[in-house]
């Protein structure tokens, strides 16, 4: 077989760039079926110098209107969940927080107090999202970040347990499930 001549060899690479392309796409639609379909994580937590320290100050608006002292929370167990009505896996756990809030007030005063706190997010949007989506606890609104800067919240959701005595006892970086959750907090009661 001769070698061949310059003018072949654009032909032949015009020949073969479609089943690169090809190749490629397939690839690419193969990586996305697997993303789309995998599950985002869920209670997984993370470590923090907060941990077994008393809470930060954290102060804020509820939604209607009252004011929100985390340290007048003394006495309760406390979950402070991070969200934003645009982050996707917020949306995704907030059915497994509605039933968290139920499992917990089935406890009465044994249950949790379960509170959302909304930084960087339009009021109307996350009380549209809340009378869509359902969820009866508390929205506490901390405008200017403070809160969110004192724990360190790096992305929502994040999830924070906090014992009767205001110390933190735990931090979830990912998605949160009622049982997960319960259970989490079921084996921190019992330590106390």
């Amino acid at each position: 077989m001769s070698e061949p001549t310059v003018d072949e060899a654009p032909a032949r690479r015009g020949r073969v760039a479609p089943f690169v392309a090809l190749a490629v796409a397939v690839v690419l639609a193969g990586l996305f079926v697997v993303l789309a379909g995998s599950e985002p994580a869920t209670n997984e937590s993370a470590d923090t110098y907060l941990r077994g320290r008393p809470a930060p100050s954290a102060t804020g608006e509820r939604a209607d209107g009252s004011p929100f002292d985390l340290g007048r929370r003394r006495g309760s167990w406390v979950v402070l969940n991070f969200f934003t009505s645009d982050c996707i896996p917020c949306q995704q756990e907030h059915p497994d927080l509605v039933a968290f809030a139920d499992q917990q007030a089935a406890l009465g005063n044994q249950g949790a107090e379960l509170y959302t706190v909304v930084y960087d997010d339009q009021r109307s949007r996350v009380e549209a999202f809340f009378a869509e989506e359902g969820g009866d606890w508390p929205i506490i609104y901390d405008e200017s970040g403070s809160i969110a800067v004192a724990f360190g919240v790096s992305k929502v959701p994040e999830t924070w347990i906090i014992d009767p005595y205001g110390v933190v006892r735990a931090r979830y970086i990912s998605r949160v499930t009622a049982d997960g959750l319960s259970g989490q907090l079921q084996a921190l009661r019992e330590q106390t």
